[in-house]
């Protein structure tokens, strides 16, 4: 389980990024923080596992005080903290199989993370994984020939090799297409239920977040205005944290892009 207790973070400038978050996640648990920009989501995210570093306040996993520990301490917890980046932050000439393996270089000294000499079991284990995110065909492709979804499902396979407890997920369908938005999220749904993990994801596409996600946190300004089920995000919540709009209604510039993208779908289905 995380629990994050009355986090906070003040940046340089003297802005308020967080201030005095309050969250707990089970274990299992697929939870999506949404919020306008500028509202805290990815301050939160990396001020769990210390890319930044909180102001006051404590993150525990499990029994372990993350905001407590020391250089050599944090790189040890941090093996059980998988982060898909929105960017993917793939090593682009690497092949597919020599990025999953990245995942163990917390678990290799040196030499062989240099080499890049990792266990048997261990690259018995990235085959499984790859196959696992329908990528098993494609181990020797290098990164920078792969789609969007690809790469995205290279980013997941490599945090799950880590064997982690919590997976941290910042935007990870901002530039995919509709199709594959939902693959992407349904896929990371499935190894959450699989593997008993806490996930959180930073996510701008509320409708995306209410269709796969158990939980949603909305964040406004650095404070949680609202925790709760998918269902009871309504109109009135939405205007709380994002200010107000008119969320029925939708223009014919909308209601023609929706129109196209539900075409492009359906050609995408016809076409596998």
């Amino acid at each position: 389980m995380l629990r994050i207790e009355s986090l906070t973070k003040r940046y340089p400038t003297g802005d308020m990024a967080l201030k005095g978050v309050n969250l707990e996640v089970p274990d299992g648990q697929v939870m999506a923080l949404i919020g306008p920009s500028g509202a805290g989501k990815s301050t939160l995210i990396r001020c769990i596992n210390r890319l930044v570093e909180p102001t006051s306040g404590n993150v525990w996993l499990n029994r372990v005080n993350l905001t407590r520990l020391n250089t050599r301490e944090l790189r040890q917890a941090r093996r059980k903290i998988g982060m898909i980046f929105q960017e993917y932050a793939l090593v682009e000439r690497l092949t597919v199989m020599e990025n999953v393996l990245s995942g163990q270089l917390g678990y290799v000294n040196f030499w062989q993370s240099w080499f890049r000499k990792f266990p048997q079991s261990t690259i018995d284990e990235a085959f499984r994984l790859l196959d696992r995110v329908g990528l098993s065909e494609f181990p020797d492709k290098r990164a920078d020939a792969l789609s969007g979804g690809q790469r995205q499902r290279v980013g997941i396979a490599r945090a799950l090799l880590q064997n982690p407890e919590l997976l941290l997920v910042d935007e990870p369908t901002a530039s995919l297409d509709p199709k594959t938005s939902r693959q992407i999220m349904r896929l990371i749904n499935e190894l959450a239920s699989e593997r008993g993990l806490s996930v959180i994801i930073n996510i701008h596409d509320v409708p995306l977040a209410q269709m796969f996600a158990q939980r949603i946190v909305g964040l406004r300004f650095g404070e949680v205005v609202y925790d709760g089920p998918p269902n009871r995000l309504t109109p009135a919540v939405l205007n709380e944290i994002y200010g107000e709009e008119d969320w029925n209604a939708s223009g014919p510039a909308q209601d023609s892009q929706d129109s196209e993208d539900s075409e492009s779908v359906s050609v995408g289905v016809a076409a596998h």
